[in-house]
């Protein structure tokens, strides 16, 4: 018995022609992410709202930057969410989210005017933790927000704001503010190993959660603090 173990197939294959298509294809899109992707994700794009949420790891600078939107922006709220301080190797680590609820208090924010969300300690999903501790924390002041607009720092703006609205809408419609730093608005990114660093990440972060929602089978910030207990 005659058993044919492998069998001959046409395959197409680009000429050189093709293979030039395909360079000018891959280098067009090297040069707009080049020169256009930190724009694209450092989006700033506010909605109609009440209730002002910062992302709480961003800094003294940053948090000074949003309590001028805070107060510019006509805000009922501020909301401080987040987790614990980034190195889990240092003995003493402290809660980000209520150092900044303090910080906004000694800027001159009234107490109760700010709400502070923490989360739990983990080493994935942050964004998605600090959403979903942000949704609780309004919901246990008994605050229902008419919109709100999230605070961040950079190219985690687009992230920030496609994560947050899984977590809050269709009830609530979701902005986003991007700052930096003023030493930064006027050169490029790549003169900037930081900011080189966080623009390889959030490009890599973004298209993870559009394509495959960064693994989580659940947006459902009620399932998080569920699975938190």
């Amino acid at each position: 018995m005659n058993l044919p173990l492998a069998r001959r197939r046409q395959v197409w294959w680009p000429t050189w022609a093709g293979w030039g298509c395909l360079f000018l294809v891959a280098a067009s899109a090297t040069a707009l992410w080049w020169f256009r992707a930190e724009r694209f994700f450092s989006m700033t794009e506010r909605e109609p709202a009440d209730v002002l949420v910062v992302e709480s790891w961003i800094g003294f600078e940053g948090l000074a930057a949003a309590k001028e939107e805070f107060q510019a922006g006509g805000y009922k709220w501020v909301v401080s969410a987040g987790g614990l301080s980034d190195n889990p190797w240092d003995r003493v680590r402290w809660d980000l989210a209520r150092e900044a609820g303090d910080e906004f208090g000694r800027l001159g924010i009234p107490r109760d005017r700010i709400i502070v969300a923490s989360h739990q300690d983990t080493e994935s999903q942050r964004t998605f933790a600090t959403a979903a501790a942000a949704w609780r924390a309004l919901a246990v002041a008994g605050v229902k927000p008419r919109g709100i607009n999230v605070f961040t720092i950079g190219p985690h703006a687009r992230r920030s704001r496609l994560i947050f609205a899984k977590v809050f809408q269709p009830e609530v419609p979701v902005g986003v503010v991007s700052w930096s730093a003023p030493k930064y608005r006027h050169e490029p990114w790549w003169r900037s190993s930081e900011r080189a660093e966080d623009l390889i990440k959030e490009t890599a972060g973004w298209s993870y959660e559009v394509l495959l929602n960064s693994g989580r089978l659940s947006n459902s910030a009620a399932e998080s603090s569920a699975a938190n207990h």
